[in-house]
């Protein structure tokens, strides 16, 4: 649970920080860079620390997890560049990646089947509770102390974590030794890092027909085939594709993917909205992404028990009508209608969020046996932060691609780029603009957002579409 704390602030502290830490270190258009270098790393070794703990177990790939993710944190805490930041969320997300699957694994492991729902559903209750205090404490750090301290506060929760998990946790099931595929996370990082930089710079920083763009194209399908061929053959794969034979891991993995991506464009750029274009505190800002960690544990709990009355179809269900109505309420954002407008949607995103990812996995560990429950478990959460990787490049690109059409529409786009879209996110700079700047900039900014949530009511409806495809007849 201490483990799940540091994934549960890492999601919401760093999201209401990012326009303080933007406006001080520059460089508003890699803006989406800290969430996706993160959330690659997490992505490309979550299914390998699956797959590791199967192998030689939970507990020392579970330590060596959250000590990498401490040696980025501090390595982040003392950043003075966005470049040095973006190489410290890569080693941050390296290590992320065995927290939350590993964590959850555990808990299959040792509960009963039938005491695995209501658990899980505590499980991520706590998560969504710690969550709560992740937005306060990053618009406390940024509006009273200093942006550095969201990434210090990890320290300290990391050794609690590590000491706990060294002498409470014992472990006697027998380990498996065999080789362990390592060339699968590798060409999947490749590939999807190619993937990323096309959606990020194409048509902003380079041009869809240029040579750059073409040979990124053409490195991600490599790396994409390279892996599914790899997986197709390896003895002990990453991403076994045996499980995407059971129809509840396939949909309920196919919709984290979606679900992933409208998490991340809620918990990236809701906060840069509110201090961007309606010019609110970093604490405020805070708030409206507190809605959702708050939504979230509730319906996670509640989750635990509707599943064991209506089963976890039903239950999903619930969460994807949810999730469309706080993307609804997000398509009809604008400044006038305020904060507790933001609010109200992230609180429905956060309940159904916690209606389906409860459901997912209770329903995918009970599809399997001990050997394989740790890369099943693993394989939800990697395909829900591929989403969140992809789906912070692809907002990012749409984002910095209507910055970047409005400068050159007003005329100013040689004197002012992207990046001065920082100066939004501050309230001195923010006065130092003469009132037509700061209207093109504000401007740009507000349609470029409102783009980012009208793809995501898309998204959400993608999501409910393939929760109606998980089999009616598989409960608990």
């Amino acid at each position: 649970m201490l483990a799940m704390f540091l994934a549960a602030i890492e999601a919401t502290i760093v999201s209401t920080a990012m326009p303080s830490i933007v406006a001080e270190l520059g460089g508003f258009s890699l803006y989406s860079w800290v969430f996706s270098a993160y959330l690659l790393t997490n992505a490309s070794t979550v299914l390998l620390f699956g797959r590791l703990s199967d192998v030689f177990g939970r507990k020392p790939i579970f330590m060596a997890g959250i000590s990498l993710f401490l040696i980025g944190s501090t390595m982040a805490a003392l950043s003075g560049h966005m470049v040095t930041l973006i190489i410290a969320r890569f080693i941050q997300g390296l290590g992320a990646g065995a927290l939350m699957p590993i964590a959850t694994t555990i808990v299959g492991d040792i509960y009963t089947k039938e005491e695995r729902a209501k658990i899980q559903g505590y499980l991520s209750s706590v998560w969504g509770i710690s969550a709560v205090t992740g937005p306060l404490l990053g618009g406390f750090f940024v509006d009273i102390l200093s942006w550095h301290y969201v990434f210090w506060m990890n320290i300290p929760l990391g050794i609690f974590a590590l000491l706990g998990i060294l002498v409470f946790f014992k472990e006697d099931a027998e380990k498996e030794r065999h080789s362990v595929d390592v060339k699968g996370p590798l060409l999947i990082m490749i590939s999807i890092s190619a993937l990323m930089v096309v959606l990020v710079e194409g048509g902003v920083g380079l041009s869809w027909t240029s040579n750059e763009i073409i040979g990124l194209i053409i490195l991600f399908i490599a790396g994409f085939l390279g892996f599914w061929y790899l997986e197709k053959k390896a003895k002990s794969p990453m991403l076994p594709l045996s499980l995407w034979k059971n129809p509840s891991i396939r949909y309920a993995n196919l919709t984290s993917l979606v679900t992933g991506m409208v998490l991340i464009g809620v918990s990236s750029y809701l906060p840069a909205f509110v201090q961007g274009v309606m010019e609110k505190s970093a604490t405020v800002a805070g708030f409206t992404l507190t809605t959702m960690s708050i939504g979230w544990p509730i319906a996670a709990t509640i989750a635990g028990r509707l599943i064991l009355t209506i089963g976890f179809r039903v239950t999903s269900i619930c969460g994807g009508i949810s999730l469309i109505i706080g993307a609804v309420i997000f398509s009809l954002l604008s400044p006038e209608k305020g904060p507790l407008f933001a609010a109200a949607g992230s609180l429905f995103i956060g309940i159904g969020m916690g209606l389906s990812t409860t459901s997912f996995i209770v329903s995918i560990q009970n599809s399997v046996d001990w050997k394989t429950r740790g890369i099943a478990t693993a394989s939800n959460m990697f395909m829900r932060t591929l989403g969140s990787a992809i789906g912070a490049a692809v907002l990012g690109g749409i984002l910095n691609s209507r910055i970047q059409t409005t400068l050159e529409r007003e005329g100013i786009d040689r004197e002012f780029t992207i990046d001065s879209t920082n100066l939004l996110l501050n309230e001195d700079s923010r006065s130092e603009l003469s009132e037509p700047v700061l209207q093109v900039l504000r401007d740009g900014l507000t349609s470029g957002l409102h783009l980012v949530y009208l793809s995501l009511l898309v998204l959400t409806i993608v999501s409910l579409l393939l929760i109606l495809c998980l089999p009616k007849e598989t409960k608990t």
